[in-house]
């Protein structure tokens, strides 16, 4: 899942998502683009799933900004009989590559809300201090046109008026 971010014309924030499935892997780059979070989900129960997170974390890192925010997130944890990924493992290597980790289930609602809140948090601070970095340089900001208005052409503006014909 990855997320996007946009601002409305009300000057508020709007991330949306998009789910990328293994099978369209081949149309998945044009989607990065613009791209500000991610949520990496690999199914606890299928050790492949969690081998295959490697690849989409480099194909995440090849394709968007240094600052996007990562969370590895590894689903189905209520099938505890079935695990296939230990926690520690999982966490371990989120951490290494300075990513979120969480275990959601989606059968129990455990954490799935948590993840996207958490992902969304991290988003607004990463875009908030990006704001906040352009605003400090003002080399960073859209170079407009100068328009310079002498004493005379606002002298005469006066004299006639806004509305006279």
């Amino acid at each position: 899942m990855v997320f996007h971010y946009k601002i409305c014309k009300d000057n508020l924030p709007f991330f949306f998502f998009v789910l990328i499935k293994c099978r369209y892997r081949a149309i998945t780059s044009a989607y990065y683009r613009g791209a500000v979070g991610a949520l990496l989900v690999y199914d606890v129960t299928r050790h492949v799933t969690f081998e295959n997170v490697e690849r989409w974390l480099k194909e995440l890192r090849d394709h968007t900004d240094s600052n996007i925010v990562i969370m590895l997130v590894g689903n189905k944890a209520d099938l505890r009989h079935l695990r296939a990924v230990s926690t520690e493992d999982a966490k371990a290597f989120a951490e290494r590559e300075n990513n979120f980790f969480m275990e959601t289930s989606a059968l129990e609602s455990l954490n799935v809300e948590n993840a996207f809140t958490e992902v969304l948090t991290q988003i607004y601070r990463v875009v908030s201090r990006k704001a906040l970095d352009i605003g400090d340089d003002p080399a960073a900001l859209p170079k407009g046109q100068t328009i310079n208005v002498g004493k005379d052409d606002v002298s005469a503006v006066k004299k006639v008026g806004c509305c006279s014909s």
